[in-house]
């Protein structure tokens, strides 16, 4: 189950839109930003019915 999430870069600012797998429950990943390549720490919170509850994304080289 993909859902959809929009995030702000944390390097540049810019505003993004990832795919969420609910199903796979919380997860920690490194993503690239599209607009200025940067690596993003994701995090993401899922309940236990699959819900999306947040996304965060921080710095990932520092």
């Amino acid at each position: 189950m993909l859902e959809a999430a929009r995030i702000d870069c944390p390097y540049c600012g810019q505003q993004f839109e990832i795919s969420v797998d609910c199903s796979a429950g919380g997860q920690q990943y490194v993503e690239d930003c599209p607009v200025c390549c940067q690596p993003a720490d994701i995090t993401t919170q899922v309940d236990m019915d699959g819900n999306l509850l947040g996304v965060c994304a921080i710095r990932g080289n520092d």
